[in-house]
């Protein structure tokens, strides 16, 4: 296909928001994907973590078979 000028290139014919559109939804999700799953990861660490840190506490606390 071949546009006259600019703006009848991003018209596309009179679908230009749809395709534009659908640019901009994917690029979105491109971004939006990653950004996500390196916060839920972070958060998945973070819980790892502080699970392994109660555990940790509540085993110092409890008594040893030892002492008895």
């Amino acid at each position: 296909m071949n546009w006259g000028s600019a703006s009848e290139f991003f018209a596309m014919g009179g679908y230009g928001l749809f395709v534009w559109g659908s640019y901009g939804v994917s690029l979105l999700a491109m971004i939006a994907e990653p950004w996500l799953a390196a916060r839920r990861h972070r958060r998945a660490l973070a819980s790892i973590n502080e699970a392994s840190y109660e555990e940790a506490a509540s085993d110092d606390d409890a008594p040893s078979s030892r002492e008895s």
